[in-house]
């Protein structure tokens, strides 16, 4: 999402790198690239305004630090201004009221409301240990009452039963009712939207808020929208008492400037950020982490929250130990670490918190990588038993039922068994207990070749020859 703006913001802070001084001479072409840079991210002109300004305040005279120099102390200026745009600090739903603790949510239509409430069910189940009801007043759209009904079963919150033609205040009411007996901790009302904002929508939405008395009013905007995230944000501000903002489609080609101008325009705090289709694909919004993003810093933090949340602790372990005993790293041991990367939103989504590897996330996500483990995971489900233990026993033969089996080539299976051997390489260093000597092997995942070097040392992420699907390039 942040891509472009990242460039153009590290192209622009490296005109004050190694001047003695921050002064307004040294920093007026800095400013002036960074102004750009915001603007083409469709950043708000009042927004890009008031933000230059406050970056020139801050940092002209402005004494360098002894442990940075100026470029360092520039970037760390604009960082902290990144943040005040966005919000101090991440800010948690307020559910302390007496359940169910209603959450209503508004947009217009085609922002990605109903799966933003499957999505933040799910959240609410696995994060905050909260049994959790939905419930659907879109009477216009059949179809969305369905969808929400879908994926209510999909991720095992009480679906609320509603008919088109029920009035949304009545649905409403029904479902506080419906939640109180079957003592829900929450409710998720998903509402209307229209394709523009009307004064039939503004009625609506107002009634329903004065019926349902919501703890948590959350506004979802399409983060692709643009320069008309301002209109449809101050539209809906005016209408009612928004406490927050879900931002979605984070993981799209969108500029980003939806996530720097809504909170400057609302005054509300953006609360999650959703980062693809998958209803656990959504995030909390920490601005001081979005700001490192944005700046080329990566998000460490956010990695390795969604690592724990992922990652199969115990087959881990029993990996670790398999390899210190000598037994090897097999194909199914490769299919299960592709499978817990899927489930942490793919590479693309691992590079993008990576620190300097945003331009190979954006190349990651350009050549379909959920594409490229989707072959490997179907040559390695075509294997027998054995051959996946053992990947010494695939002669020309067993090759060609392999990959009849599953409809891809012999240069497929090839790469994939040369990429098995290099992450095997790099599973024997780890038995030797060198965590460096790890990192430099880092290039044996599917997908790490060339670009990345200097991650780990010599070869960095980029030693692994060949390691690259066809058409992963870094731009």
């Amino acid at each position: 999402m942040f891509d472009n703006l990242s460039d153009r913001l590290s192209s622009a802070l490296k005109k004050v790198t190694g001047k003695a001084r921050l002064t307004d001479d040294n920093i007026r072409d800095t400013l002036r690239e960074v102004r750009k840079a915001l603007l083409e991210a469709d950043v708000a002109l009042p927004v890009v305004k008031a933000f230059v300004q406050q970056v020139r305040t801050a940092a002209v005279g402005q004494k360098v630090s002894k442990a940075l120099n100026p470029g360092q102390q520039f970037v760390k200026i604009v960082q902290d201004e990144l943040v005040k745009v966005m919000g101090e600090a991440a800010t948690p739903l307020n559910l302390a009221v007496k359940p169910p603790a209603v959450i209503l949510m508004a947009g217009l239509q085609g922002a990605g409301k109903t799966t933003s409430v499957a999505k933040l069910s799910k959240y609410l189940q696995e994060r905050e240990k909260k049994k959790v009801m939905v419930v659907s007043a879109d009477v216009y759209r059949p179809a969305a009452i369905k969808q929400l009904e879908t994926l209510a079963g999909e991720v095992g919150a009480i679906f609320h039963p509603s008919e088109p033609d029920q009035k949304p205040v009545d649905i409403a009411r029904g479902a506080v009712e419906a939640a109180r007996k079957q003592f829900a901790d929450v409710l998720i009302v998903d509402t209307a939207g229209r394709l523009h904002i009307d004064d039939q929508l503004m009625d609506e939405i107002r009634e329903l808020h004065e019926v349902l008395d919501p703890a948590e009013t959350l506004f979802v905007i399409d983060a692709m929208i643009g320069q008309d995230a301002v209109n449809t944000a101050s539209a809906f501000n005016d209408a009612l008492p928004l406490t927050g903002v879900v931002l979605t489609k984070a993981d799209g080609d969108a500029r980003g400037g939806a996530a720097l101008s809504v909170r400057h325009v609302t005054g509300k705090p953006i609360k999650f950020i959703g980062v693809g289709e998958k209803t656990d694909a959504l995030e909390t919004f920490h601005p001081d982490r979005i700001a490192s993003r944005i700046l080329g810093m990566g998000d460490i933090l956010s990695l390795i929250e969604q690592a724990e949340q992922n990652i199969d602790r115990s087959k881990a372990e029993k990996l670790v130990k398999k390899v210190q005993k000598g037994k090897g790293f097999d194909l199914e041991d490769l299919r299960d670490q592709l499978q817990q990367m899927q489930n942490m939103g793919g590479l693309g989504a691992l590079m993008d918190k990576m620190p300097g590897m945003g331009g190979l996330a954006q190349a990651a996500q350009q050549a379909d990588m959920g594409k490229e483990f989707r072959r490997m995971d179907a040559l390695i489900s075509s294997m027998t038993p054995d051959e996946r233990r053992n990947p010494d026993l695939l002669n020309g033969s067993r090759k060609r039922r392999i990959t009849a089996g599953s409809g891809t080539q012999i240069q497929d299976l090839n790469r994939l068994l040369k990429q098995h051997k290099q992450m095997g390489k790099m599973m024997k260093k780890l038995k030797g207990g060198g965590m460096g000597k790890m990192m430099r092997g880092l290039g044996g995942l599917p997908g790490m070749g060339g670009g990345a070097g200097g991650l780990g040392g010599p070869g960095g992420m980029g030693g692994m020859p060949g390691g690259l699907p066809p058409g992963f390039r870094k731009k």
